[in-house]
């Protein structure tokens, strides 16, 4: 009895390789309409991963422009004040020159010159430089001609004298130096 009970409780084969009756009654159709909903769906999350990554992208790249932007109005933030300064400090250059030397072991004129050095100290902190002129060719990016000596072959194309003192910022040309050229390529001197 236990034996005929358990052989009734098994199906038969042919039932057993069978699927079950939901996935009998679909039609062949709907499993089409499934796979062709999971490609779109596929593809859809695809381009959104793309436009994620892109998006990614940019943004980094902004963070990166961001920063330089950043540290660029960070080095040039006293250029004004900076500019408005560089007269004063040729002045005080100027006066200084044109001392007598026995007056240079004098306190105070020894007070002054220490009140220059530290201005100018100061400024080359803040990434202020003079520009060589003096004996270097002649570069219209860094001077500017206002003198062209006449007939001393020997100075063609260079820079004889420096009337003003010309710095750079950061690099940056802040005030060309004035300076006088030996003569040759004038025209390039005006240009």
């Amino acid at each position: 009895m236990a034996g005929e009970h358990a052989a009734s409780d098994a199906a038969p084969d042919h039932m057993q390789n069978e699927p079950p009756a939901a996935a009998q009654e679909q039609p062949a159709g709907a499993a089409e309409d499934e796979l062709a909903a999971l490609d779109r769906a596929t593809a859809r999350a695809e381009e959104l991963a793309g436009r994620w990554q892109r998006t990614q992208a940019d943004f980094i790249n902004y963070r990166r422009r961001a920063e330089q932007e950043r540290n660029e109005l960070a080095k040039m933030a006293n250029l004004g004040l900076i500019a408005r300064v560089l007269p004063v400090l040729d002045d005080w250059e100027r006066a200084m020159a044109t001392l007598p030397r026995e007056l240079y072991r004098l306190t105070w004129i020894e007070g002054a010159a220490l009140i220059q050095r530290k201005l100018q100290f100061i400024l080359e902190q803040e990434g202020l430089a003079p520009i060589e002129a003096l004996g270097n060719d002649f570069d219209p990016t860094l001077h500017e001609a206002v003198i062209v000596e006449e007939g001393v072959a020997l100075h063609e194309g260079k820079v004889v004298a420096e009337l003003q003192r010309g710095y750079k910022l950061h690099d940056r040309v802040l005030r060309p130096a004035l300076v006088r050229v030996g003569p040759g390529p004038v025209e390039t001197a005006k240009e």
